[in-house]
């Protein structure tokens, strides 16, 4: 429901229906295709992107699709990365079918995620973004990497944000969740939306009256957010009922291939970037490491919006110094 003092501003609502018809309406370039898949393990298939130089696997969330991290030619962390030296692969976890309901967040690392990084000529530096940097953490306590980067990656669930509205969006959604096998992206937009709704509505008034270039930069951002492929219902199980309510990770609870993970005992080296202003992933979530870089961007700005070099320069610095040795 809208704040009221949103709902007694007709004309700003006027505006903000004024933007959301831009976007609906405004046309789509197209499609760009994706990189090639080399190797693959399920639904889950590891993207060529080419470069020289040590091995960096990108992995993404479970949540919106991968391809915040290779958005537009401007906004490419992978392909600016690759540019800097490095051999660089984006995971692509695929879409889940209702017979992938069992796979779980957990699973995920041990069956897809390492089997893959098995694949590589040498164990390689990884870089997890939000839940895919969680994820990060857990690979790199059972299989061989160089080192691991994380972003925005939360750790302490105790500490997120909203927790009793998002285990009741959990709560009304499980049934309809469970009856499909699959958890549709419309439930963690709900959760989204419950963050911050006054954000949403005054983002669509900039809309309304934005110039062309913004209008194009806001379609390939927003139609990201909009999109994504389900997860499957254990995923979602774990992650609303073991991670978010139970904080099973920050408890010291979280077993991934029959071993418990401490992103603190990790054997290689390891940073993580944290965004002191992020709504979704807040920076009192962190896992604490030693080496903790903390920014003043969003949770998605720090990736691709104008504050992006604040994160990159330092991540492309460790990455080089890490493969130096």
């Amino acid at each position: 429901m809208l704040r009221s003092e949103t709902a007694a501003e007709p004309e700003r609502m006027a505006r903000a229906l004024a933007g959301l018809r831009r976007y609906q309406q405004a046309p789509r370039p197209r499609p760009v295709r994706p990189m090639p898949a080399r190797f693959r393990k399920g639904r889950a298939r590891l993207r060529d992107y080419g470069g020289e130089g040590p091995v960096v696997v990108f992995v993404p969330s479970l949540i919106n699709p991968p391809r915040v991290l290779d958005l537009t030619a401007e906004t490419s962390l992978i392909r600016w990365v690759r540019a800097q030296g490095f051999r660089c692969w984006l995971l692509d976890w695929g879409e889940p079918r209702p017979a992938d309901r069992a796979l779980d967040v957990t699973r995920h690392v041990a069956e897809r995620l390492v089997p893959l990084l098995a694949k590589l000529p040498e164990p390689p530096l990884l870089v997890g973004y939000c839940l895919g940097g969680t994820m990060a953490w857990a690979a790199a306590a059972i299989a061989p990497v160089a080192g691991v980067a994380t972003i925005a990656a939360p750790w302490h669930f105790a500490d997120y944000p909203e927790r009793e509205a998002i285990a009741e969006l959990w709560r009304a959604a499980q049934p309809a969740c469970d009856a499909l096998g699959l958890v549709p992206m419309e439930v963690f937009q709900a959760g989204f939306w419950r963050l911050d709704p006054g954000r949403t509505i005054a983002k669509y008034e900039a809309l309304a009256e934005a110039d062309d270039a913004a209008v194009a930069s806001f379609l390939a951002l927003e139609d990201w957010a909009n999109g994504g492929a389900p997860l499957t219902y254990a995923a979602g199980a774990e992650l609303f009922e073991g991670l978010i309510a139970a904080d099973r990770t920050g408890r010291g609870e979280w077993r991934v291939g029959g071993r418990g993970i401490d992103p603190r005992a990790l054997s290689c080296p390891a940073v993580e970037f944290v965004s002191l202003s992020d709504r979704i992933v807040p920076a009192a979530s962190a896992a604490g490491l030693a080496d903790r870089r903390d920014l003043r961007a969003g949770h998605v700005g720090m990736v691709t919006g104008r504050e992006r070099m604040a994160l990159w320069e330092p991540l492309g610095e460790w990455l080089k110094s890490v493969a130096r040795g």
